[in-house]
């Protein structure tokens, strides 16, 4: 497991410091980041990437400022190493699927829509010299992105599920949730999985804590046979959910 020096999956703003002395202008007199700063959540998370799971990220200035911890905490819900994965919507960073081969040991496929992040988590992949296939979707989930006749081991995504697009958090095709919790994307992902997914193959998607949206893809996964396991995690002061969708 990747852990800090101190034995905590976790950095000291000093060592973060060290690493992007830039930061150091963001620090009060007790020594605490402003983390309503974007910039700052950003070098923040770059530098836990790097000194924990030693990998070198790049957010795109416009992207979600992903939390490494958090994704971490998500993929050790269902990876346990050596699994043909495809991450459905990896990003701009590409920081889950840089986890799952470079932590996991997986075999890794992962899609991006749009145009700027697919480059981003092109970049990402290359100077992290990782062996991971990216595919640039057209607007479709697997069906028409993914060949046919593929199978993996696990899917996993962190779905969109707002309503709209949310000026500043995600671009206008990031925020394609849609339905009365922004399910539908998610809805459409277990459907289409059921023919990608090997004998006994999981999906698991990362969910923040809203118990309407947890209900709607719960009910849908029920309707399609699937077995399914919610592990509720703690990553900083939010909650955060894996739900483990089972063949």
């Amino acid at each position: 497991m990747p852990l800090w020096k101190d034995r905590k999956l976790g950095l000291p703003v000093k060592e973060a410091v060290k690493l992007f002395p830039e930061l150091e202008r963001y620090m009060d007199e007790h020594g605490r980041l402003d983390f309503s700063n974007r910039k700052v959540r950003i070098l923040y998370n770059r530098a836990i990437a790097k000194a924990v799971f030693h990998l070198d990220i790049d957010y795109h200035p416009r992207g979600l400022v992903t939390t490494p911890i958090s994704r971490y905490l998500f993929l050790k819900t269902f990876l346990r190493g050596g699994e043909r994965v495809l991450e459905i919507g990896t990003g701009h960073t590409a920081l889950m699927s840089l986890m799952a081969e470079k932590i996991f040991n997986c075999d890794v496929t992962a899609t991006e829509l749009d145009d700027e992040f697919f480059e981003y988590a092109r970049r990402n992949v290359e100077k992290n010299r990782a062996r991971i296939r990216l595919i640039k979707s057209d607007g479709g989930i697997i069906r028409g992105v993914i060949p046919e006749g593929e199978r993996f081991d696990v899917i996993f995504s962190a779905p969109p599920y707002y309503e709209a697009p949310t000026k500043g958090v995600l671009t206008e095709k990031e925020g394609v949730g849609g339905g009365l919790y922004g399910e539908n994307f998610s809805v459409r992902l277990i459907d289409e999985v059921l023919d990608y997914l090997k004998p006994g193959g999981k999906v698991a998607l990362f969910f923040p804590d809203k118990k309407p949206l947890l209900d709607a893809i719960t009910e849908k996964g029920k309707e399609l046979g699937y077995s399914l396991k919610d592990v509720k995690f703690k990553a900083g002061t939010r909650w955060r959910h894996s739900l483990i969708l089972t063949l």
